[in-house]
C-alpha cells in the first residue's frame, strides 16, 4: 500500500507539473509596425519591442524600438528610431542591447539614445543575443548559421558555434548557454558539447525564456509556444499557426508569470498568463 501511495504521489507532481496552460489577457492595438521581439524590463516595468517595419533583413533605417506598458498600452512607439530590423534583445547594466543584422547596438534607455554599435565581420542576418554576468553577449547569425561571442570588455568578436542548421534564440543562465536550431532545444555542455534537449518543435524555433531551474518556453515563428522542460518533455501551450498569427521572439515577466508575444505580421503584441 505504501509503494502504491508513492507511485500515486509523483504521479501527481508530474500531471501537475506538466498542467500548464496560456490565457489570453490583452492585445495592443496595432500601432506597431512588425514587432519581432519582446523584452519585460523588471527596473522600469515595461516593455521593450523591436520593430522591423521594412524587410526583415534589409538594412533601410526603418527599424526601431517602441516602449509599452505592461497593460497594452504604447506609451512611446517611436521611442528609438535609426535601426534597420532590429530582433532580439537583452539587458546589462541598464543598458539595452539589441542584434541589428550585422552589428550589435548598444543603447542608454534613461536619454533614449544609441552609445555604441559593435559590427560583427562577416555577420548577414544576427537574430537573437544574450549576456552573460561578465557582459559576453552571445548573438545567433540565421543565415551563416553561426553564433558569435563578444567580449564584454574588449567589445571584439569571435565565432563561438558554427556549423549550425539554422540558429536563432539563445540564453544564457545558471552558467549555460542555451539555445535553438531548426527545431531543437540545446544546452551547450563542457567543450562546446551541443546536448540536445528536445526537438520536434517545427515552424522556426524563435525565442527562449526561463520559467525557472527546469522550465522554459521556446517560441515558433509560425504561431506556436512550447513549454519545454530539462527532462526532454514538452507541451503545446499556444498555436494560431491556423489563424496566421505568428509567434515571435517572446519576453517573460517570471514574477507575474505574464508571455509577451510578438506577433510580426499582425503588429501587435499579445499579453497570455501562465498558469
Amino acid at each position: 500500500m505504501k509503494k502504491l501511495l508513492i507511485v500515486f504521489y509523483f504521479c501527481l507532481i508530474s500531471i501537475v507539473a506538466n498542467a500548464q496552460r496560456l490565457s489570453q489577457l490583452w492585445s495592443s492595438d496595432t500601432t506597431l509596425r512588425t514587432p519581432e521581439s519582446v523584452y519585460y524590463d523588471a527596473k522600469y516595468n515595461r516593455l521593450y519591442v523591436a520593430n522591423m517595419e521594412g524587410g526583415a533583413w534589409d538594412k533601410d533605417g526603418k527599424g526601431s524600438i517602441s516602449i509599452m506598458l505592461p497593460s497594452g498600452r504604447v506609451l512611446s512607439p517611436y521611442w528609438v528610431t535609426g535601426l534597420h530590423a532590429p530582433k532580439g534583445m537583452a539587458m546589462f547594466q541598464d543598458f539595452l542591447i539589441v542584434a541589428d543584422i550585422d552589428s550589435v547596438v548598444i543603447i542608454e534607455p534613461t536619454k533614449a539614445v544609441v552609445m555604441k554599435k559593435v559590427y560583427i565581420e562577416g555577420a548577414q542576418a544576427l537574430n537573437d543575443l544574450t549576456v552573460d554576468k561578465q557582459g559576453n553577449i552571445y548573438v545567433s547569425d540565421s543565415r551563416t548559421k553561426k553564433i558569435h561571442k563578444i567580449d564584454g570588455t574588449k567589445l571584439d568578436s569571435k565565432v563561438h558555434l558554427d556549423s549550425l542548421k539554422g540558429p536563432n534564440g539563445v540564453l544564457f543562465t545558471d552558467r549555460t548557454l542555451y539555445f535553438v536550431d531548426a527545431g531543437g532545444f540545446y544546452k551547450l555542455g563542457k567543450d562546446k558539447e551541443r546536448i540536445l534537449i528536445a526537438d520536434g518543435m517545427e515552424g522556426g524555433t524563435d525565442g527562449i525564456e526561463q520559467v525557472d531551474e527546469e522550465n522554459f518556453l521556446v517560441s515558433c515563428w509560425s504561431g506556436a509556444v512550447w513549454h519545454v522542460n530539462l527532462k526532454g518533455e514538452k507541451k503545446l501551450l499556444l498555436d494560431t499557426r491556423a489563424e496566421k498569427i505568428n509567434a515571435a521572439d517572446i519576453g517573460y515577466d517570471k514574477k507575474k508569470k505574464v508571455v509577451y508575444v510578438p506577433t510580426f505580421y499582425k503588429n501587435t503584441v499579445v499579453a497570455y498568463q501562465l498558469q
